[in-house]
């Protein structure tokens, strides 16, 4: 059989037909599923935006960010906690920042983990990446990560993690004081 242009083209036309319609449907289903990443509306989840307004949307993996000036939006992938156990959901703000964090785990972190270092000083080793804003629930965190297979999975024992760039970039733009919704 001799192939031309014509046979191609009018063979990849006809290559969907010729899939069976339960694995179309997947396929087609799978496709319209790229991201589940969407924008949000801050007025969804706060009266006001005050200093500026995050929400760490932990269904979608994303956190959301948006400027005290209502113009500045940024979305960002996330990690978020292992289990719904180690999962809090509300509203806090952010009350501190580190931009060179240490770390030390918790009580809860160190009965499941006993082999955990008891402290971790600011550097590659440092679970907390490069930066830190702490919430006003003691031991939560939105911070980077040195191990960027974190993102995107459930990996953290309640924390909010970002690639280190990201982290960066949200630090210098949410100040103390700006309003938190974990969801």
């Amino acid at each position: 059989m001799t192939f031309t242009r014509r046979t191609l083209l009018l063979g990849a036309l006809a290559a969907p037909a010729l899939i069976s319609t339960p694995l179309r449907a997947q396929v087609m289903s799978t496709r319209s599923n790229v991201s589940s990443f969407q924008m949000q509306d801050w007025r969804d989840h706060f009266d006001g935006l005050g200093k500026g307004a995050i929400l760490a949307d932990l269904t979608s993996r994303a956190l959301h960010f948006w400027g005290a000036d209502g113009q500045t939006y940024r979305l960002y992938p996330s990690s978020i906690p292992m289990t719904e156990e180690l999962t809090r959901r509300g509203y806090t703000e952010i009350v501190r920042k580190s931009d060179a964090p240490d770390w030390r785990p918790t009580a809860d972190m160190l009965r499941r983990d006993p082999t955990l270092p008891k402290y971790v000083p600011p550097g590659p080793e440092c679970p907390l990446g490069t930066r830190a804003m702490y919430l006003s629930w003691p031991a939560y965190i939105i911070h980077g990560t040195h191990d960027t297979r974190k993102i995107g999975r459930p990996s953290s024992s309640g924390c909010v993690g970002l690639y280190n760039e990201h982290v960066e970039e949200l630090y210098e733009l949410a100040p103390i004081g700006t309003q938190v919704r974990l969801l």
